[in-house]
């Protein structure tokens, strides 16, 4: 069967590169379970490959010797070169991990923006003029890219959180190797040859595919790597950030979530119900700032549990690729059994299985989960405090405003918040008291290239997206300059 799979090989050095030891594995449509094709299985050597070009177009004048404008039209190019695929791209990131096809859609007709704001960046990055106590020293500053930038992301939306690095990475001025999800190959193998046709360099933007332990260890490791980029797991995280610690280069870490969604008594509660499931339900859960964990203010507690409820149990679960579904299954088998053992888990340590908590009625054969809600649950359990990664909302109640912000600040992860309140005092008050790096109110899920994220405590390190993100993959160096021509004073004294 796989002898008829097509096969996708790395790319490398503006072309595609078969495997060096001939390894592939295969891919498969998580809806369906029919395989979709074979990937090439990354080594070291691939990798060390894939530096080595990489290093060579750093130092090349194709790369290096374009200006920074010259590189954001580049940028735009590539932006307007996606927004031409975004339909056949979309139906490849549908196939591949199992989101619906109409929100694949929405992602990548937004996509080829984040391109363009980068382009408009590119030529942006300034340094500065310090005053000294010398009127004979010029001091100045300026950034400057670091080299070769690696990338490992992840299945849940390839192509915008692989974006999210590399327009950054390239619009400072360095070069990337990306390493994919073994699930999610294609698009990011796609993306690269449109990096190719919009005209850069060869060697500019490669990837190899594989997985983690192979392909993404090895260039972790690479001693040409000059700063690693991650979204992934916690645990994956600190292995990463130990490793580039050990080699004084830099990382930046987009980890997991527990993220609190938080229901005021004077809120909205039909529009924060309709928040809830965006928050929990939309992906299918599979997304690091999943509103997971649900707190509810008595008033409302009960209504904004029967409005949950009743949505959940409409949820229209089946083909990613038909319009009308509102929930496509997990991505992997193993993602299947861990929401699975999780729900059990919950019910071992006394929640009450609200609605959902197994496989839906539907005709594909897939790794599909019940949206689930879960109550009588509070923050001591690990189906509260330990992200799932599934459609599962635990909903709890709170009485007064310094407890909510004890429980929800309560968990070792710090990516977002949600906060649905009419109250304008509170809504600044409690914003401000969250210990989240990105704060949602009346709202779920918004997000824009033009807006910094920062996960705080174990959910991360360091910026993406916004102008912020551009000093993430550019180093400062201060120059200084002495501009008095007369004889050198006295050499033992520090000048300033």
């Amino acid at each position: 069967m796989t002898d008829q799979l097509p096969r996708l090989q790395h790319y490398i050095g503006g072309q595609y590169v078969a495997p060096a030891d001939g390894a592939y594995f295969a891919s498969g449509n998580p809806a369906t379970l029919e395989p979709l094709y074979e990937a090439a299985r990354g080594s070291a050597e691939d990798v060390g490959r894939a530096m080595r070009a990489a290093h060579e177009a750093f130092d090349s004048p194709g790369w290096s010797g374009l200006s920074a404008t010259k590189r954001g039209h580049l940028l735009r190019r590539l932006g307007d070169l996606i927004g031409e695929r975004a339909d056949d791209l979309a139906r490849y990131e549908s196939l591949d991990n199992g989101k619906l096809l109409r929100e694949m859609r929405g992602q990548l007709a937004a996509l080829p923006e984040y391109y363009y704001y980068y382009a408009g960046l590119a030529d942006k990055v300034q340094g500065s003029q310090i005053p000294t106590t010398s009127l004979a020293i010029l001091n100045y500053t300026q950034r400057e890219p670091l080299g070769v930038v690696g990338a490992i992301t992840p299945w849940n939306s390839p192509l915008t959180l692989t974006t999210s690095k590399i327009a950054p990475a390239l619009a400072a001025g360095n070069t990337v190797v990306v390493k994919p999800s073994e699930h999610t190959s294609r698009t990011i193998l796609l993306l690269a040859e449109l990096a190719t046709e919009a005209g850069f360099p060869d060697g500019a933007f490669n990837v190899v595919t594989g997985f983690g332990s192979e392909a993404g260890a090895a260039l972790v490791s690479h001693p040409l790597l000059a700063k690693i980029s991650f979204t992934g797991s916690t645990a994956t995280g600190a292995r990463i950030a130990a490793e580039a610690a050990s080699r004084f280069i830099g990382c930046t870490l987009e980890l997991g979530g527990k993220s609190p969604n938080i229901v005021f008594e004077d809120a909205d509660v039909a529009n924060a119900a309709m928040g809830v499931i965006a928050g929990i339900y939309a992906a299918a859960g599979q997304t690091c700032i999943a509103g997971s964990r649900v707190f509810a203010h008595r008033a409302v507690y009960d209504e904004l549990l029967e409005r949950v409820t009743a949505r959940a149990n409409s949820i229209r679960v089946g083909d990613p690729l038909a319009d009308d579904t509102e929930l496509g299954p997990l991505a992997f088998a193993d993602q299947l059994e861990k929401v699975d053992s999780y729900v059990r888990l919950g019910a071992e340590e006394g929640a009450t299985v609200h609605t959902g908590g197994g496989r839906p009625d539907v005709s594909l054969p897939g790794y599909f989960y019940s949206p689930t809600v879960l109550t009588d649950v509070d923050n001591s359990m690990r189906v509260v405090r330990e992200e799932i990664f599934g459609p599962v909302a635990a909903i709890m109640p709170f009485e007064h405003e310094d407890e909510l912000i004890g429980l929800a600040n309560d968990t070792e992860y710090g990516l977002a918040a949600g906060v649905w309140t009419q109250n304008l005092a509170r809504a600044h008050r409690v914003a401000r008291r969250l210990d989240a790096g990105t704060i949602w109110v009346n709202t779920y899920r918004a997000m824009s290239p033009m807006s910094p994220r920062q996960g705080f405590k174990s959910s991360g390190v360091g910026i993406e997206h916004g102008l912020e993100s551009m000093n993430e993959y550019t180093r400062l160096k201060s120059i200084w300059i002495n501009t008095d021509e007369g004889p050198v004073a006295d050499p033992f004294v520090m000048r300033g």
